[in-house]
């Protein structure tokens, strides 16, 4: 795609063949020819809260589009401990490996917040992607973009304090979301986090007091962006730096 002028196409201007309207950033970025390879492969899924779209370890057998909603990338510890390594909404895919050849993940894609889009059978992927360059190349550009945000989230979760590591967390999910009000709570923020209950309670606490964010039940509310954002720690900017080289938004 280097040297190409990269064309978003509107949200609702593509569908897949039984007419479902497609808001994927990726599928809406690619040239028609690649789109029309692809189109017959794309099927139409809802995405209900806590739905596991993959296990870790085990083959993989789909790759999936987000429209809209979120889906948590999580690593599984043999004692059931889990800790977020990456989060995934309209600006992305899961499935990354398969695209790049490989069939099994080590991470388990859990949808965190609800959400529909479509899926496509790795081999059928696979298929296209041998006729389908710019599509290849996007989602090459995006496995690797992954795979830095994978990584700076593992020195994150490492070398920050939660309140820093909450904000950020907060700041990419309104990013791929696109809302200020996110159904989630602190039990969810806890395991994603890889930490518990009352440290979250009290980061949560200190930015609510600062009124950076209002907490109801269930729910958290940004109620100032660029407040929150002076409380994330540096992953934020460099993820964010990566996630604007895809060209998506």
């Amino acid at each position: 795609m280097e040297g190409k002028e990269l064309r978003v196409v509107h949200s609702g201007e593509r569908t897949n063949t039984e007419g479902k309207p497609v808001s994927s950033l990726i599928l809406l970025s690619i040239p028609d020819s690649d789109y029309s390879s692809l189109r017959p492969h794309l099927e139409y899924v809802s995405m209900p809260n806590h739905l596991v779209l993959h296990e870790a370890t085990e083959k993989l057998k789909f790759a999936y589009f987000p429209n809209r909603g979120l889906i948590s990338l999580v690593v599984v510890m043999k004692d059931g401990k889990t800790a977020e390594a990456g989060i995934v909404g309209s600006e992305g895919f899961t499935g990354t490996l398969a695209a790049v050849g490989l069939s099994r993940s080590p991470l388990q894609a859990v949808v965190q917040i609800t959400g529909d889009g479509f899926r496509v059978e790795v081999g059928a992927l696979r298929n296209t992607l041998e006729s389908a360059p710019d599509l290849r190349s996007t989602l090459n550009r995006y496995a690797a973009i992954r795979g830095i945000q994978v990584a700076q989230t593992a020195a994150c979760n490492r070398l920050h304090d939660i309140g820093q590591r909450l904000a950020r967390w907060l700041l990419m999910t309104q990013d791929r979301v696109d809302s200020g009000s996110l159904p989630i709570t602190h039990d969810f923020l806890a395991t994603m986090l890889g930490t518990d209950r009352p440290s979250v309670s009290s980061a949560a606490g200190v930015l609510q007091r600062g009124k950076v964010i209002a907490y109801t039940r269930g729910a958290v509310e940004i109620v100032n962006r660029k407040k929150l954002e002076k409380s994330a720690c540096e992953c934020y900017g460099v993820i964010r730096q990566y996630d604007a080289e895809l060209g998506l938004k």
